[in-house]
């Protein structure tokens, strides 16, 4: 468990980075590249952290799509001229407040 709470606290971590990142809004996201840059790769090592998490945990929290996480993980990484913005700031409004609640109940339950 102590290696998953490492990892939890790294998402949460990554979470509160691409908030502020896009606390200027949709417009700013689309016009700058560097914001863009600095979202991608917290959502990039968020997401290699989640595929750290033990099983266990994450078969506890069945509401997180843990293999899209994954999958977009991947996207990232070695597909990235196909990176569509919309999908990302998609992700960024619906999703991560649901990871967001699932990784905080999960750092809750094991302190």
């Amino acid at each position: 468990m102590k290696d998953d709470l490492v990892y939890i606290d790294h998402i949460l971590e990554c979470l509160r980075w691409i908030k502020s990142y896009t606390s200027g809004g949709r417009e700013l996201f689309f016009n700058d590249r560097k914001t863009q840059s600095a979202v991608f790769r917290e959502l990039q090592t968020l997401a290699e952290s989640t595929r750290r998490l033990s099983s266990t945990l994450k078969d506890a929290r069945p509401e997180v799509a843990w293999w899209a996480i994954a999958g977009f993980r991947n996207v990232l990484v070695h597909d990235y001229l196909g990176i569509k913005l919309e999908r990302v700031w998609e992700i960024i409004e619906r999703d991560l407040s649901v990871l967001q609640r699932a990784v905080e109940a999960m750092r809750k339950g094991i302190e």
